[in-house]
């Protein structure tokens, strides 16, 4: 009991500084504005900027390879009339035309009927407490990346869940929510599925890629291989630190400042008989689903097989299939959440999945509003060539200090992380970043995908340890149900194991991937930019 009353006292004691780096952090992140307050803000900050850089005649030389030697690159000014005409005629177009926008829309579409089924939280359930006593922490740990498909269910089903189970097994209850959390939010870019935040930040990555680019495609699997080895990373990281960290730190459980209601482990529903149907149903699906892919990609002359590149190999023949995996998406979801629903009675026509596809749009809203202020930046930043002119001079700078090897991810992963520290939104934080890194990194030779890649890293490992993670709010009440004096410095204190942890093993395993191997990150995805 001793020990439990340490873990939970508030975090005004014993205060190092880190405690106070991270006070500071979570002080200056408060000061910002709401994410669409600050694209706002940012949108109107670029087009008088424009206006004085334009004024001043800032322009650089451009090192593209295909343009006549000595062209240069002007900042161009928005605050004229035929600026304004192009910001205020293009307004709608800036927004519709933003490549995020559609695929997470329709994505989403299939990803509300498996929730609204069941079939996600079913899944969750059925890994986690069917799982051996011994196994239940890597079973916790794995059952939170792969519920980030659907971000939101991980927290609202899993993370309490998982406290349930630690508590049924004499464990600390702490000490499972804490592992949960670990694995659906800084095991935010690992999976062996493609979830929505996939084609969104790809969306994001081309767009600054077209910068240097204008025909250059990013696919919503130019992760895929790297995100399926980081999982089984995750998921032995997350276990060793829970194991032997976190749980022997927090101690015996003392439920005096618990919350009575939490006691009861009826939360802990086992699968029904019909809801172990529904997942067979399911798998059946899921097989069914793959046939078809398969029947429309294995072939050379299959349907989604470019017909121009016959004989030239699976990847470069199997661009109309990548180019089309958000609807793949959506079908999987879509087939796998009907067929789980209409076994267990969720979905029984037609206005069901109408239903679930309607719920999920609806929780998109604030989303939507985001990407109509992020898209008016991105628009404002390309039109201005100030994203060419930022990474022109970027990529000069780290050629002058000699920064153009593989350690130049390192500092972009580390600087990732920070900036996640008060920008806790990944695709607010990639909006506003990769227009900047994306084109500057390409410049020294490195491509699109490698460096999403790399963002990702940075900004999954800090998701557990900043206030501004958008579920942060989430996780610390539904802890302070086990012990009522449970606090923002005491969590954070908790997840930075797995934070530490995380970055080191992770950037390990980049660069072995990536650079000592010289594995792709994904399908199709090269790890260096020729031009």
């Amino acid at each position: 009991m001793s020990e439990h009353s340490t873990a939970g006292k508030p975090a005004m004691e014993n205060r190092n500084w880190f405690t106070r780096f991270l006070d500071t952090v979570e002080w200056l992140g408060n000061l910002l504005p709401h994410p669409v307050t600050l694209f706002a803000l940012l949108a109107t900050g670029m087009v008088f900027l424009s206006g004085l850089f334009g004024w001043l005649g800032v322009s650089v030389t451009d090192p593209r390879p295909d343009v006549p030697d000595g062209t240069t690159i002007e900042a161009v000014s928005l605050l004229n009339a035929e600026g304004l005409r192009m910001i205020f005629g293009n307004l709608v177009s800036n927004f519709v035309g933003f490549a995020p926008l559609g695929v997470v829309l329709v994505a989403m579409l299939g990803v509300g009927v498996a929730e609204k089924s069941g079939l996600l939280s079913a899944m969750v359930r059925g890994i986690v407490l069917n799982a051996p006593k011994h196994l239940v922490t890597v079973a916790v740990v794995f059952a939170g990346v792969i519920s980030n498909t659907a971000s939101e269910m991980g927290y609202v089903v899993l993370v309490p869940l998982a406290g349930a189970i630690f508590l049924a097994l004499g464990r600390h209850p702490l000490a499972g929510m804490a592992a949960a959390f670990a694995g659906v939010s800084g095991g935010y870019s690992a999976n062996l599925l493609l979830g929505t935040i996939d084609p969104l930040l790809a969306g994001i990555t081309e767009e600054a890629a077209r910068l240097i680019d204008p025909d250059y495609e990013v696919y919503a699997t130019a992760n895929w291989y790297f995100m399926i080895i980081s999982t089984f990373m995750i998921t032995a990281v997350g276990s060793l630190v829970t194991i032997f960290i976190v749980e022997p730190k927090l101690g015996e459980y003392d439920d005096s400042r618990a919350d009575p209601t939490v006691l009861d482990d009826s939360q802990m529903t086992p699968l029904t008989g019909d809801e172990k149907k529904g997942l067979g149903m399911a798998g059946l699906a899921v097989l069914g689903v793959l046939a078809l892919i398969a029947i429309l990609v294995v072939p050379e002359t299959g349907v989604l097989r470019d017909p121009d590149a016959v004989g030239e190999g699976f990847l470069a023949s199997s661009g109309p299939f990548f180019r089309s995996i958000v609807a793949w998406i959506f079908i999987f979801f879509l087939v796998t959440g009907f067929a789980y629903g209409k076994v267990v009675g969720t979905m029984k026509n037609d206005r069901d999945v109408i239903d679930g596809m309607a719920s999920a749009i609806a929780t998109l809203g604030l989303y939507v509003v985001l990407v109509f202020f992020a898209a008016q930046f991105v628009a404002f930043f390309g039109w201005t060539n100030m994203g060419l002119i930022t990474a022109i001079a970027g990529a000069d700078f780290l050629q002058a200090i000699g920064l153009t090897g593989p350690l130049v991810f390192l500092f972009f992963i580390i600087m990732c992380g920070i900036v996640n520290l008060s920008l806790g939104s990944a695709s607010a934080q990639w909006a506003v970043t990769a227009p900047i890194f994306v084109p500057m990194l390409m410049m020294i030779g490195y491509s699109p995908e490698v460096i999403q890649g790399a963002y990702r890293i940075g900004d999954s490992t800090t998701n557990i340890i900043t206030p501004m993670m958008s579920y942060f709010g989430l996780i610390l009440a539904w802890a302070t149900r086990y012990d009522k004096k449970f606090g923002i410095g005491t969590l954070i204190a908790t997840m930075l194991p797995y934070s530490i942890f995380y970055f080191l093993c992770w950037v390990v395993l980049f660069f072995v991937w990536v650079f000592a191997l010289g594995l792709p990150v994904g399908p199709g995805s090269p790890t260096y930019y020729g031009g």
